[in-house]
């Protein structure tokens, strides 16, 4: 039986829940370790994350034992999300209007779903509701030695510039997609 996903627009219910799996995964199992990575840090991250409007999340339960979760904000006006960036990118391509872009901000499976197709449906079920004209992401090129950005590569994302967010966090590859691709 697969796991069920459950839709939450409230990050009250599962933020101990997202934060440990993000621990997990983050650092046990992939070994990354800094105070970036930290739960403190992510918990912070999470909290601003969930605090803009439209912010929603898919978390995936294996009977009661979670499996993993996504979660997406929609880029506001106002957005620092672009200022990171390494790379110049075309007029008009960072205007934000609360509705036109989409933020994956996590996606993480747990090891035992890993190779299941888990992430991919976490990912289609959290995009199947929204109405933005196209979702961005930001992944560490260096994760599983490339295997994690070729795999948003297979679900219609595309590498559009460099940035690195925070003095402390990786430089990450910025990619987009339109809604409408699916693996």
């Amino acid at each position: 039986m697969s796991p069920a996903l459950r839709h939450y627009s409230d990050a009250e219910p599962v933020r101990q829940t997202i934060v440990d799996i993000h621990v997990e995964v983050r650092q046990r199992d992939l070994g990354l370790t800094g105070p970036f990575y930290s739960a403190e840090r992510f918990n912070e991250r999470l909290s601003g994350h969930s605090s803009v409007p439209g912010w929603e999340a898919v978390v995936a339960f294996d009977g009661t034992e979670p499996a993993g979760f996504a979660y997406a904000t929609p880029l506001v006006p106002d957005t620092r999300w672009w200022t990171a960036m390494t790379t110049a990118l075309p007029e008009g391509y960072t205007t934000e209007t609360g509705a036109r872009t989409l933020a994956l901000n996590e996606i993480v499976v747990r090891r035992p779903w890993r190779g299941t197709g888990l992430a991919q449906r976490i990912h289609e079920e959290l995009l199947s509701g929204r109405n933005e004209e196209r979702i961005t992401l930001l992944v560490n090129p260096k994760a599983g030695d490339g295997k994690v950005q070729a795999i948003y590569e297979r679900w219609g994302y595309e590498k559009i510039g460099e940035q690195q967010p925070f003095a402390d966090s990786p430089v990450f590859a910025a990619m987009m997609r339109d809604p409408l691709k699916s693996a």
